[in-house]
């Protein structure tokens, strides 16, 4: 069953944004606007979503996202997990993906995910240009 709009199901909201360089200021700021833009896009209540993975590339370490995300308001509550992303020949270096998995009355087709700066390369066809 695909269910439709209106039906509170768990769906599955992607995201991915680069950062200029491994500092915890460019992270964590790349974090929050990615975030941001995920929030506004999707009008995403945090008490619903039911959690969150990121995956970043081996060439950033300076901090967890997870840290960054777990300061933002309502986000402390939310099961948060940080992993490295696979690497892969020609792969896009200095990037977080984010998988937020969350309750939606939204159908999946609904949802807008957002790739930022230069992860809009990943998925130009889904890219959210601000």
């Amino acid at each position: 069953m695909a269910g439709t709009e209106g039906e509170w199901r768990v769906r599955g909201l992607r995201g991915a944004i680069t950062v200029s360089q491994n500092s915890v200021e460019a992270i964590a700021e790349a974090v929050n606007e990615l975030l941001d833009a995920l929030e506004s896009q999707n009008t995403i209540d945090p008490s619903e979503i039911v959690s969150a993975t990121f995956s970043v590339t081996h060439d950033l370490d300076a901090i967890f996202p997870a840290a960054a995300a777990r300061r933002r308001p309502g986000w402390d509550q939310v099961p948060l997990l940080d992993v490295q992303q696979m690497q892969a020949v020609d792969g896009l270096d200095h990037c977080i993906r984010v998988m937020i998995h969350l309750n939606t009355p939204l159908s999946q087709k609904a949802l807008r995910p957002a790739y930022l700066r230069r992860a809009a390369q990943l998925r130009p066809d889904l890219a959210f240009l601000s």
